[in-house]
């Protein structure tokens, strides 16, 4: 481990019983990283020993529903003067690995085919769309989005609107923090932010149990943002969630995004996400039915 005033660049995660995705997670980083830094949220499994094995700081804390508030307190305390933010599913391809020590040199110069700039450009507009403006737009870059490539039920999703589910994941120090106010929010950018042109490799889903348990921690949180926006208990409003929202998710991201392309598991997909809505409006239901 580097001395402080040498640390360049810092890989930080909050993690919660995550023995057995951590080890090849941090084997990812390991050209890389000056300092690695984990906030554990209690972990009950290896997750410990493992973050030891690799030299990490530990920082051990409770486990908010709010993870994102795990997640800054990691940003807060790295010392690097750019900072790798990560999840324990996801690998840092090697090719992404040679993008980051180029940015941390001031060396990078995105090399971007016609086709990415169009499909990286689109879909910033969709996140802007939902999430607001990501960064200022002006001045220097400080940050950079780099595109996800997830792996579901055996295989790559490259179809289906998932493609390139880009993050804003490498930061300079100080320049960017998470609002801690919904678990889907974007990181907030003070500065510009740019793309970097190789892939993170997503483990979300390396089987189907896994990807349910995501979901029903997934659909819990939507009902919980319904019950703060007070949606309605209307008829309309049940057949909306019920049945015209989850039909319209699955042909939007199946026919639509070409889902089909990615077969079998492009076909789950599309339908689990609409499944989504009505899941989520079943739980909001029972909390608030008295």
């Amino acid at each position: 481990m580097k001395k402080e005033k040498e640390i360049r660049l810092s890989v930080v995660l909050a993690v919660f019983n995550e023995g057995d995705r951590l080890d090849s997670c941090l084997a990812s980083v390991k050209d890389i990283a000056d300092e690695i830094i984990i906030v554990d949220g209690g972990s009950t499994d290896n997750t410990l020993p493992i973050a030891q094995k690799h030299g990490a700081q530990i920082i051990e804390t409770d486990n908010p529903p709010m993870f994102h508030i795990n997640k800054q307190k990691a940003l807060e305390a790295a010392h690097g003067e750019w900072i790798l933010q990560l999840d324990a599913d996801e690998h840092v391809s090697k090719e992404l690995s040679e993008n980051i020590r180029a940015v941390v040199n001031g060396t990078y110069i995105a090399e971007l085919t016609s086709k990415q700039m169009q499909l990286f450009d689109r879909h910033m507009r969709v996140l802007e769309q939902r999430d607001g403006q990501i960064g200022s737009g002006i001045g220097e870059v400080v940050a950079y989005m780099v595109p996800r490539l997830n792996f579901f039920l055996g295989g790559w999703l490259r179809h289906g609107g998932v493609y390139p589910d880009g993050v804003v994941r490498l930061v300079q120090k100080g320049k960017a923090w998470f609002p801690c106010k919904d678990v889907h929010e974007q990181i907030h950018v003070e500065g510009k932010v740019a793309w970097l042109a190789s892939d993170l490799l997503h483990y979300a889903d390396p089987n189907f149990s896994r990807y349910l348990l995501r979901a029903n921690r997934y659909t819990s949180l939507t009902a919980d943002t319904m019950v703060k926006e007070h949606v309605s208990r209307s008829l309309p409003s049940m057949i909306h969630y019920m049945f015209i929202k989850p039909l319209a998710v699955f042909l939007s991201l199946y026919i639509r995004h070409k889902g089909f392309l990615d077969g079998f598991p492009g076909f789950i997909w599309a339908l689990f996400s609409g499944f989504h809505y009505p899941m989520a409006y079943m739980k909001y239901w029972e909390k608030t039915r008295e």
